[in-house]
């Protein structure tokens, strides 16, 4: 995986994978301003849940990585050196983050702990 085009490659990774999806995305619904949003919440049977929705909408406070991707300040601290992957697999596709500070997650993988 490379870096692309993020603010700061240190803050968030997002593979080419990702880019190509979201892009396909954008495309099949006609919306070339959808964002992939990613936020970390409470909850989960690890502590703290990954959270993904699409947004076409850019809060003040956000922040852009690759102009596609969007973090609330709060969510990203959570998330700093992550690499936000997309995946296919025998039991589907799906985005998927790898999260170093995480210390432990739980097996579907959207649950972590640090």
């Amino acid at each position: 995986m490379e870096n692309i085009d993020t603010s700061d490659p240190v803050d968030l990774i997002i593979s080419e994978r990702a880019l190509t999806r979201i892009a396909q995305i954008r495309e099949t619904k006609k919306q070339p301003d959808l964002n992939l949003r990613i936020i970390v919440e409470g909850g989960g049977c690890s502590g703290f849940q990954y959270n993904l929705e699409w947004d076409e909408h850019t809060q003040s406070d956000d922040l852009s990585f690759a102009a596609c991707v969007l973090i609330d300040p709060t969510s990203l601290s959570f998330l700093v050196g992550s690499t936000v992957d997309f995946v296919s697999t025998m039991m589907g596709e799906d985005f998927k983050i790898l999260n170093p500070n995480a210390v432990s997650s739980c097996g579907c993988g959207t649950s972590f702990s640090v």
